[in-house]
């Protein structure tokens, strides 16, 4: 599907680790190319490089920080979010969670999500995305219902952040796919609806 320039496309990818050369870095950024090759603008949001606080720590109508208050605007300016965490004792990041926290349904409503798990054990990130599934539901967010999980994940990538498994690259880059394809019917549709 392409998109029209009246109807621009815009993806983002919020990484929930902040370790340098990470795999669910390189996952994001292997879906981002699926979204970008299906016509849409794609950016990863490094979180390392946004001087962000913890949610509750200041009030939040009037002393956010400049950063806070610009990752907000990004998202809220996205057409659809992917979102990749490693899984920690059986759960999602808590990098990505303050970050969502900070956030609302300003910024998720009606936007479509993709959901991305890393794991350094053979099980998966299951648990991990089952529980992200449910927080972006949450913040009224359109999630698709494939998501990628992918197991031992510093066996599965090469030292450059090339995954050793077609099958697991072609999942990642679908997902990028659906996000931006769903993303611009939603933006289509709406755009008819209020014109």
């Amino acid at each position: 599907m392409s998109y029209s320039k009246k109807h621009p496309i815009n993806v983002i990818g919020l990484c929930g680790s902040l370790r340098k050369g990470s795999t669910t870095h390189a996952a994001l950024t292997i879906a981002l190319k699926g979204a970008e090759e299906n016509g849409a603008s794609v950016e990863l949001l490094d979180l390392s490089e946004y001087e962000l606080i913890f949610y509750g720590a200041v009030d939040e109508k009037s002393d956010y920080p400049p950063d806070v208050i610009k990752l907000k605007q990004k998202v809220a300016a996205a057409h659809g979010v992917l979102l990749g965490t490693p899984e920690y004792h059986g759960s999602f990041s808590g990098v990505i969670k303050n970050t969502l926290d900070l956030m609302g349904s300003e910024e998720f409503q009606n936007k479509i999500v993709g959901l991305i798990g890393v794991s350094g054990g053979r099980m998966g990130a299951g648990n991990a995305l089952s529980m992200l599934r449910i927080v972006c539901t949450s913040l009224r967010a359109w999630v698709v219902p494939n998501d990628v999980s992918i197991a031992r994940a510093s066996e599965a990538f090469d030292e450059n952040g090339c995954l050793n498994d077609d099958e697991l690259e072609m999942r990642l880059r679908t997902i990028g796919e659906q996000v931006a394809e769903y993303a611009a019917r939603w933006n289509l549709d709406y755009s008819k609806v209020n014109n």
